[in-house]
């Protein structure tokens, strides 16, 4: 699976569509599933996000994914370093993830820490579900298979599960993915809410909106308190920037990649992530109309998002009855007593304060994707600026609700009221 003590002594050299052939051709790991002969293999580059170079390389056999982490963020350039190790958490994170929730993330063949090297299974005929919906392919089951894998992944990878000894020491591994959690820190609950250098949004449409929100001390002071619960709030293995850009589909199957980001946090975060990428994608969606109308592929996003939430509370309870052997809220306190009441008393007090700061979370979600530096395909492949300004407006507006208002929000059904409302705004 990993490298041996002789390639961790190389130097980094980035791959390159006409050195990587020579550079992996002799791994046993590759050539089993590509062929034995690497110089017939082709390989070409499709990395398109904004850290990585991304890979694939067929055979006469097969085809995997090489992805290989920069030194620096490969959307800004040199002058934004990263350290590689990112590639360590990536891959431990995928391990722990695709034992905790099985089939739901790639298979990982090789793994190479000094190069940052991952290889792993290429996932065909799969398509990012950000541009599947964007395409307006409503999926049958990622609503689903996405609420059953945050319920899994973070039930299982926090102190309700996990024993003290396996959550601690997993804890000080991933603690080191400093870098990125300050890339979160600062690009989702801060720089949004002043003119941060590297902000950019759709001007001068948006200006006066922007400087609105920008002079709004409610909103200012709940993304802090988000930031304080996203520092300070070690609850479990979270994937760390779990959005529709990261899931790959088919209509038979959903897969979670790219969890780079994953670090201890709160269990609300990755769901709120989640969640609102949903809810931007049905605000994004009268600027894909070229395409035919959208009014089933909005009812389709609500009703995503709503499951995603539906199956994770249920899965979650599940799991707190069946799996909850870690350190927190003891069955031997609860139902070895003969209170299996009061087990549930506080499962439903922990899905409450879940709810309030999923919600925030997705909040901030939405305002960084339209106000900061990275940006998503649904807003920016709308080539009309006035309609795309509109769009983001609608989910601008429905953000500062959320974040600021979440404690007095009760279901999705009037989240869900609130996006048709503002649907129907004439935004100018």
């Amino acid at each position: 699976m990993t490298s041996g003590g002789e390639d961790q002594m190389l130097a980094f050299v980035a791959l390159s569509v006409e050195t990587l052939a020579a550079r992996l051709g002799a791994l046993d790991a590759l050539r089993e599933r590509i062929g034995q002969d690497p110089g017939k293999w082709t390989v070409a580059e499709v990395g398109d996000g904004n850290l990585n170079l991304v890979f694939i390389v067929k055979g006469d056999i097969g085809s995997v994914i090489v992805k290989q982490a920069l030194p620096y963020v490969r959307l800004v350039g040199e002058s934004w370093p990263l350290p590689l190790k990112r590639s360590f958490f990536e891959y431990h994170a995928l391990m722990r993830q695709g034992a905790r929730d099985p089939g739901m993330t790639p298979e990982i063949f090789h793994f190479d820490q000094a190069q940052a090297i991952i290889v792993m299974e290429f996932l065909t005929p799969h398509v990012i579900l950000r541009r599947a919906l964007i395409d307006g392919r409503e999926l049958p089951r990622v609503g689903r298979d996405l609420g059953l894998f945050v319920a899994r992944t973070l039930f299982r990878g926090s102190d309700l599960s996990m024993v003290t000894r396996e959550k601690k020491a997993d804890l000080a591994l991933f603690s080191d993915n400093v870098a990125l959690c300050d890339i979160t820190e600062a690009l989702v609950f801060s720089d949004p809410y002043f003119e941060a250098p590297l902000n950019r949004h759709t001007s001068p449409q948006l200006d006066d909106l922007v400087a609105e929100l920008r002079r709004d001390r409610d909103l200012k002071v709940e993304a802090q308190r988000l930031k304080h619960l996203f520092s300070a709030n070690a609850e479990t293995l979270c994937h760390g920037d779990l959005h529709t850009g990261s899931v790959m589909v088919t209509d038979a199957e959903t897969k979670v990649i790219d969890p780079e980001f994953a670090f201890y946090g709160p269990i609300a975060f990755d769901v709120g992530m989640l969640i609102a990428n949903f809810w931007m994608s049905y605000f994004s969606q009268s600027g894909h109309e070229e395409r035919g109308e959208r009014h089933s592929m909005r009812a389709y996003l609500l009703h995503t998002a709503t499951e995603i939430w539906d199956v994770f509370a249920t899965e979650f309870g599940h799991l707190w009855r069946t799996e909850r052997k870690g350190i927190l809220y003891q069955a031997s306190l609860f139902e070895a007593q003969g209170d299996a009441l009061g087990a549930e008393q506080a499962l439903d007090r922990i899905l409450d304060d879940i709810w309030n700061d999923m919600l925030g979370f997705a909040g901030v979600e939405i305002h960084r994707r339209i106000l900061g530096l990275a940006h998503n395909a649904d807003f920016e492949t709308i080539a009309d600026h006035d309609m795309r300004a509109c769009c983001e407006a609608k989910a601008l507006k429905f953000g500062r609700h959320l974040a600021v208002n979440r404690s007095r929000i009760r279901s999705m059904a009037e989240i869900s009221a609130l996006a048709e409302r503002l649907e129907k705004e004439q935004v100018k």
